[in-house]
């Protein structure tokens, strides 16, 4: 039903910041908790960061806490994640992800919870 499309990559030196954004077209984006992904080559695939459907709740890897902040607006229907400071181990292809069956927050941080997932973005840090 809802569609995801990331936007904002792109290439970086370390401390550098970025801000990804994931746009839903649809009507149904608020009925839908939110989430990060990200996947570095030869890597599995981790959380980085969540955000409930009515954004009182935000949940962020340790790996990022402090450096990157997950955010929507439910007016323009869009998801963002500010990333500052970034490292060259944040180097991966970031994917945002929906997911509209949950019972608590220990569903956001594993990725077949979500149903919906855009096509992803490059985000490339150099040292």
């Amino acid at each position: 039903q809802v569609q995801l499309v990331e936007s904002g990559g792109g290439s970086v030196q370390a401390g550098g910041s970025l801000r990804l954004s994931c746009a839903a077209s649809g009507p149904t984006f608020s009925n839908y908790a939110m989430g990060w992904f990200r996947q570095a080559p030869g890597k599995e695939r981790e959380f980085v960061a969540a955000i409930s459907r009515s954004a009182r709740n935000t949940y962020h890897a340790d790996s990022v806490k402090g450096r990157f902040t997950i955010s929507r607006d439910s007016v323009k229907n869009t998801m963002y994640l500010q990333m500052n400071n970034l490292k060259p181990e944040d180097t991966a292809v970031y994917y945002c992800g929906g997911l509209s069956t949950y019972s608590d927050s220990n569903y956001f941080v594993r990725e077949n919870s979500y149903n919906v997932w855009g096509q992803g973005t490059q985000v490339s840090v150099s040292s």
